[in-house]
């Protein structure tokens, strides 16, 4: 059985992390899990798969998982806050640590897990977007494997299996469109959260939705893209399908084009993360082609979807900059659902703050740039929103 720590087990990519684990006890079994606050969700996790260490990271809530899980026998060590999450990530000997975290909280366990000699299946695409300049240093030094669990650097990693090295030729990332796929972009100023939270194809947490009706979740996702399969931003290119049938494509030298396909379920790439080299069987609905009906393909609209230029032109800057891109996100998608600002308002935020980094852009940065340039950002947003108040003029994107 193959040693598996999980980090963010409460979340969707944990839940779904956990069903594989049950369904293939004699594949997998749970050596540490780490969750946020869900205390009463986590407490059943723990009392299900007797983890020998857990964390979760509400350090607030300690007191109350203690007592939710005081009869499980044997008890596991039970730890706290962010520190607490790091010590399970590097803990005992598991083989795999599936980071799961939603963010740039991610970065730090699973640094220590690499430096612990773990393999990661790669949950969370914020580690490698900001942390890349100090992770895939330490992914050599230490000889472990990156593997990517969401669905399209999972589709690319399937379709290069048996490309022999230089066979790479374009990457083409495939996009759902999100929630405004069909919305004209007259009718954007008009968005509520309500609006955008409404993911056409299947239900997701509320940040990553808003990323899909923005497209910067795949913005970030080329950035991924181009660290994890080291091509240059000219040869990755989105395409609009809403179907959701083909994750993503890879275009070779000779001009042959190969796609990974299936119903949209994250459970398909994450299993392949986690079980790698091998193919595990399942008994999960096969796709049926005739079922699924026609698949489209669309060009994005560079007006609608103006993240998607934002978070090219910051991988092209690279340095501490996606750092920065990915952090004032966070912040402006985090306001806009508090209803603090518009819609349109968030790439207007990151547009701003990654234009005040240009100047202090470090190429080769630190693992404490990399965390500076990132509460920096965060705090910069509102600088932004200040602005936007008083001279939205100045603000020119959308």
């Amino acid at each position: 059985m193959k040693a598996i720590t999980l980090i963010g087990s409460t979340g969707s990519i944990g839940t779904q992390t956990l069903d594989i684990v049950s369904e293939h006890p004699d594949k997998f079994r749970i050596v540490g899990l780490a969750a946020g606050r869900n205390v009463e969700l986590f407490a059943a996790q723990i009392r299900q798969f007797r983890p020998q260490i857990a964390a979760i990271s509400a350090a607030d809530k300690l007191p109350e998982l203690q007592e939710a899980i005081k009869d499980v026998y044997p008890q596991p060590i039970l730890l706290a806050g962010e520190t607490g999450v790091i010590e399970v990530a590097r803990y005992g000997d598991a083989q795999t640590v599936v980071t799961g975290i939603v963010g740039c909280a991610g970065l730090l366990p699973t640094i220590a897990a690499i430096e612990a000699g773990k393999d990661i299946a790669l949950a969370n695409k914020e580690t490698i977007i900001a942390g890349a300049p100090v992770v895939l240093p330490l992914v050599e030094k230490h000889g472990v494997k990156l593997l990517p669990a969401d669905s399209e650097h999972s589709a690319i990693f399937q379709c290069l299996q048996g490309v022999p090295q230089g066979g790479l030729r374009k990457i083409l990332l495939t996009a759902s469109g999100g929630a405004f796929r069909d919305w004209p972009v007259e009718k954007l100023p008009t968005v509520k959260v309500a609006d955008a939270i409404k993911h056409p194809n299947w239900s997701m947490g509320r940040k990553i939705t808003v990323d899909s009706a923005t497209l910067m979740n795949k913005g970030l996702e080329v950035i991924e893209a181009h660290y994890l399969f080291g091509m240059d931003y000219d040869d990755i290119e989105i395409v609009i399908h809403p179907q959701s049938i083909i994750h993503s494509l890879i275009e070779l030298q000779d001009t042959s084009v190969l796609a990974q396909l299936g119903w949209p379920d994250m459970r398909l790439p994450l299993l392949y993360a986690m079980s790698w080299p091998e193919r595990i069987y399942t008994n999960w609905e096969r796709l049926n082609l005739v079922k699924s009906g026609d698949l489209t393909f669309r060009e994005p609209d560079h007006q609608k979807y103006p993240c998607m230029g934002l978070a090219y032109a910051a991988g092209r800057a690279g340095g501490s900059m996606p750092a920065v891109l990915n952090a004032a996100n966070e912040q402006a998608v985090a306001l806009f659902l508090d209803e603090k600002i518009g819609y349109l308002d968030i790439a207007r935020c990151i547009e701003f703050v990654c234009d005040r980094h240009q100047n202090d852009n470090k190429q080769n940065p630190s693992l404490d740039d990399i965390l500076a340039a990132d509460q920096w950002a965060r705090q910069e947003v509102f600088t932004a929103t200040e602005k936007l108040a008083t001279q939205p003029q100045i603000l020119s994107v959308g």
